[in-house]
């Protein structure tokens, strides 16, 4: 072999990349930001779910001297984490509340021993007087911050343990840190260089794009059908999320999919910790499971295939709304985020940021935030561009929204929006939406007739449209911040002064007509289905379905012998190689992306069993 081989010139981090992962090359700025850590420096890494982080400190952790430390929120997050490492021959392990005292003692043994190249932890046991003085007495190589917007307190996902962690740098300023989130806008940027004392990091900012998602946002009517609907049309037997603001509709949903045959399970917090434990182990083993959740579910769930992302109440701030549906189409196969919302979503959000003990500067930040996320739901052009400008990021027109591909009608609204704003002044300002309503539409309700509004001059004046429109209009007025909703009981509507120059006809208002409708997209269009979208991908890399049957049921067998997910073993794109490339011997499994050669070593012969029978 001559000096300039390849082989010998191959840069280290690089050698681990195709070694152990089995892929031929790093992805955006992966390559900077090993280089950067493994020299000593500290990172600050924004990179969207799926276009992975792990990679940015687990390879460093290989190269440098001692043990990475690695702070997880989750221990579900943690434990995958540990299982995929171990599968391709890492030296990794998890400290966490799960395990009995004989685990953690032989863990803390590897520890000290120096076998181990990763550790994972909890915030709360890294932070422990013990744990950190065993931290002194060995030779720690970098400590990952990993879903550091846990650190912000304008966050959705705010822990305060993350606060504590600039004990690290002062503890152990020699050891380089890096923090890694998928989602942070400028203010949480700051917040976590501040907090976890990174101002001198070098910050690696990447797109934000998820570009196999597909955003749709309808007009909520029937909140449940019109997500059965969808289910049924575009993703039979796809596993998926579907988010519920209380604890009480998530179970009542996932008992309405269950009555219709849909294979859905409940979590939230309120449910028995073994029930959700059991439950959560189920979405992550089996391959179609929707799992009905609050907002308690899905951080650091690494499943790959999750084809479908649904919000059946609005989230909370656009951050969170990017972190909930990037849990979507991590395996960059497409994948849907669907939203349905109304009226009294907007109207809860802002009530709950007005009733709050929040101080008065956090709460015109939180009014902003609610603006921002009514902004995207309420856009007229393409719904990846307003997201990712939120987020920083100029893009252009996607071509895989719900607008995008059916930009709809948009109409002139000023007349309307005048009506209904005269209707709200001249009935004092103390009604509910139904009721201006009735008073639009010339309805001489008992309500409308006892308050004399059946006399008014407005009286009938909205004839020409329905009710549904009218509350579509509400709504829209609401998130425009026309109207706003006064804090009582009753959800009353009053005239904001931002809507003087629409009373006035000094200012036009244009807007989306609302798509009331159970699912918003054609039924032609069904590559965000994990049904469709294998059988396009089988026909493309020519691979009978028989063939990818027996292929996952050998992963599914060898994952159950172990109790790991399926994918730990294998992701579908890179069985899906395996089919089309019909590997002959085990050297030819490490041209497959995705296999490297432990397991090439471990599951080779077993897959060339399989495909023995298909030659």
């Amino acid at each position: 072999m001559t000096a300039d081989s390849p082989l010998l010139s191959e840069p280290p981090a690089l050698e681990i990349l195709r070694r152990v992962y089995g892929h031929e090359a790093f992805r955006g700025q992966q390559a900077a930001i090993i280089d950067h850590v493994v020299s000593g420096g500290d990172a600050l890494v924004l990179m969207p779910t799926g276009g992975g982080k792990s990679v940015c400190y687990q390879i460093p952790a290989m190269l440098r001297d001692g043990v990475g430390i690695v702070v997880s929120p989750l221990i579900a997050l943690m434990q995958d984490q540990v299982a995929a490492l171990q599968q391709m021959g890492v030296a990794a392990d998890v400290l966490n509340s799960s395990q009995t005292l004989d685990d953690m003692r032989a863990v803390e043994a590897q520890l000290r021993k120096g076998t181990l190249q990763l550790l994972y932890v909890a915030p709360e046991r890294l932070l422990t007087p013990r744990f950190l003085e065993l931290l002194h007495t060995l030779k720690v190589s970098l400590f990952a911050i990993d879903e550091a917007h846990c650190v912000s307190q304008w966050g959705h996902d705010f822990r305060p343990e993350y606060i504590q962690l600039s004990v690290l740098h002062q503890q152990f300023p020699n050891v380089p840190r890096i923090a890694l989130t998928a989602t942070a806008d400028k203010e949480t940027q700051a917040e976590i260089r501040t907090r976890l004392a990174l101002d001198d990091a070098e910050i690696y900012l990447n797109s934000f794009d998820r570009p196999n998602i597909r955003y749709r946002v309808v007009e909520r009517t029937d909140a449940k059908r019109q997500l059965l609907a969808i289910l049924e049309r575009d993703h039979v037997g796809s596993a998926g999320i579907v988010y519920c603001q209380s604890r009480k509709k998530v179970d009542e949903t996932a008992a309405w999919l269950r009555d219709r045959k849909i294979n859905a399970l409940p979590y939230h917090a309120g449910m028995d910790a073994d029930a959700r434990r059991k439950n959560q182990q189920r979405f992550l083993r089996e391959e179609s499971v929707v799992m009905v959740a609050t907002v308690a579910f899905g951080m650091g769930i690494d499943k790959p295939d999750v084809r479908f992302v649904a919000h059946l109440d609005l989230p909370s701030t656009i951050e969170a709304y990017y972190q909930e549906t990037g849990r979507a189409g991590r395996d960059g196969a497409p994948a849907d985020a669907w939203l349905a919302f109304g009226l009294s979503d907007v109207v809860l959000l802002r009530r709950r940021i007005e009733e709050s003990e929040l101080s008065d500067a956090r709460k015109i930040v939180s009014r902003r935030k609610l603006d921002a996320l009514l902004g995207f739901c309420e856009a007229t052009s393409c719904r990846r561009m307003a997201l990712l400008a939120y987020l920083g990021e100029q893009s252009q027109p996607c071509g895989n929204c719900d607008i995008c591909l059916d930009p709809g009608e948009s109409w002139d609204a000023s007349i309307a929006a005048q009506k209904m704003l005269s209707v709200c002044w001249r009935t004092g300002q103390r009604f509910g939406v139904g009721h201006l309503i009735d008073v639009l539409r010339g309805d001489a309700t008992e309500k409308v007739t006892r308050f004399g509004h059946a006399q008014l001059p407005v009286f009938g004046i909205g004839r020409d449209i329905d009710a549904n429109a009218w509350k579509s209009l509400a709504r829209q007025l609401v998130s425009l911040g026309y109207l706003v909703v006064q804090s009582d009981q009753f959800n009353t509507l009053a005239v904001s002064e931002t809507a003087r120059p629409i009373l006035k006809g000094e200012e036009k208002l244009n807007l989306r007509r609302a798509t009331v409708n159970m699912g918003s997209g054609k039924k032609a269009r069904r590559n965000g289905t994990s049904e469709a979208t294998t059988a396009a991908a089988l026909a493309r890399a020519d691979v009978a379905p028989d063939l990818w049957d027996a292929l996952r049921a050998r992963r599914r067998d060898l994952a159950a012998a172990q109790n790991l997910p399926p994918y730990v073993i294998f992701h579908d794109a890179t069985l899906l190689e395996i089919a089309h490339r019909m590997p002959a011997t085990l050297a030819d499994f490490l041209a497959i992306p995705g296999i490297g050669e432990r397991k090439m070593k471990r599951y080779g012969a077993d897959f060339l069993e399989v495909l023995a029978a298909y030659r």
